[in-house]
């Protein structure tokens, strides 16, 4: 099904780019502009099935994942030590994907105009501190579902997920819920993004029919970009566990190097998640400690996926030209920090906690169509690097714990 799957998006993206690049050459101005028209339907459709998905699926998640850290803090010592790793690679992997974003400028060169229906929204945008404060909380989770504020919606999240992992003996019945209605939207989710080809195919051919194949490359600015930036993030993730671990890391990302290849292809770490388990004890981390760090980096240290929301972001900005304050980009790092938790399995998760930053920013939804045109190429990179995080993290945690013994090579016989 995968491969299946990510033949579709090449040969959308092949299409997309030849059916454009013949409108914008062989059609008059009226005619490119009706089939632009016209690929912009598929487009929006698909930006409002996202939309439609966002505020339950961040809801549900997030109650979910919060709800049972109260697991994670029952193993007292370890899971705090967990917790502090991936906060601390979460915040680095933000930072990182911002000033590299800011560095690089991917999106200079191509200025589009924005869309009348997000210009007002722009200046609207500038909230002061106070307003800002204030708005922060939901008067009603009802309304903040309506209009998608997704800050509001994490605030009333982290309200549910707390007081449910607070009564976890008295409220099994609210958790299996909220767990069973995650497992609803997640299907949901997985039956829109069966409509990515589609969606693949129609914001290309928009692009280069609108904007000539000089668009093209805009695309390779940003995905050279993303690239270097991960690059960057696997020496840094490298040097922290040559710092902690020692230069056993080394060995440690020679034996993953299989799951690291299975996730680059099928662009999801899930399904590396097995033989990333197995190479882990077998590199000497202990059971149990892989065992609990492994599934929680899952959830919480996507540190390929998290660096990208910001990257993508500042991105969507750049091409329309529009400059962020310094407090808004600090307001969206730690809105990224927390809407990002939660969504693992959820496919193409960066793009719905992309989505959502826009909405809350004001910036241009057509700025999904623009990344969404080039994401399964990126999603290959980041799943990789959520791989290569989660390894090095489980490495971390069990060398505090003095739980990281010789990996099996040491033995002659299991050699």
């Amino acid at each position: 099904m995968n491969r299946l799957f990510t033949t579709l998006i090449v040969l959308a993206m092949i299409a997309g780019v030849a059916v454009g690049w013949a409108c914008n050459q062989y059609l008059s101005p009226d005619q490119t502009a009706e089939a632009v028209t016209w690929f912009k339907v598929v487009t929006d459709v698909f930006l409002r099935l996202i939309k439609m998905i966002i505020a339950p699926l961040v809801f549900t998640t997030l109650v979910a994942g919060i709800a049972h850290m109260g697991d994670a803090a029952s193993v007292g010592r370890v899971g705090a030590k967990t917790m502090l790793w991936f906060i601390t690679a979460s915040i680095f992997s933000l930072l990182l994907g911002l000033g590299m974003v800011h560095l690089l400028q991917p999106g200079v060169g191509l200025t589009l105009p924005v869309p009348e229906a997000s210009a007002a929204a722009v200046d609207a945008s500038k909230l002061t501190l106070q307003e800002f404060v204030t708005h922060v909380f939901p008067s009603s989770i009802f309304d903040a579902m309506a209009k998608n504020e997704i800050l509001q919606i994490v605030v009333f999240s982290i309200f549910v997920g707390v007081a449910v992992a607070a009564v976890d003996d008295k409220a099994p019945a609210v958790l299996g819920l909220v767990e069973q209605l995650a497992a609803i939207m997640l299907k949901v989710t997985g039956y829109v993004m069966r409509l990515a080809p589609l969606a693949i195919f129609a914001a290309l051919a928009s692009t280069v029919a609108k904007y000539g194949i000089d668009i093209l490359a805009i695309y390779a600015k940003f995905i050279g970009g993303f690239y270097l930036s991960l690059g960057v993030l696997w020496m840094m993730l490298a040097f922290a566990g040559l710092l902690l671990v020692g230069p056993r890391i080394f060995r440690l990302l020679g034996m993953v190097r299989q799951p690291i290849l299975l996730a680059f292809a099928t662009a999801s770490s899930e399904a590396a998640y097995p033989r990333t388990l197995e190479q882990l004890q077998r590199f000497g981390v202990s059971r149990r400690v892989a065992s609990f760090v492994l599934p929680l980096g899952y959830s919480f240290n996507l540190d390929g996926s998290m660096m990208y929301c910001t990257f993508a972001t500042l991105f969507i900005a750049q091409i329309y030209g529009i400059e962020m304050t310094v407090g808004q980009q600090i307001t969206m790092l730690l809105l990224l920090m927390v809407t990002s938790k939660g969504m693992a399995g959820v496919p193409r998760a960066s793009l719905v906690v992309i989505a959502a930053t826009l909405a809350y920013f004001d910036l241009p939804e057509a700025g999904i169509a623009l990344i969404l045109a080039v994401d399964q190429i990126l999603d290959m990179g980041r799943s990789a690097t959520n791989v290569v995080g989660n390894s090095v993290a489980a490495a971390v945690v069990a060398k505090w714990e003095g739980q990281l013994g010789p990996h099996e090579d040491d033995d002659p016989v299991a050699a």
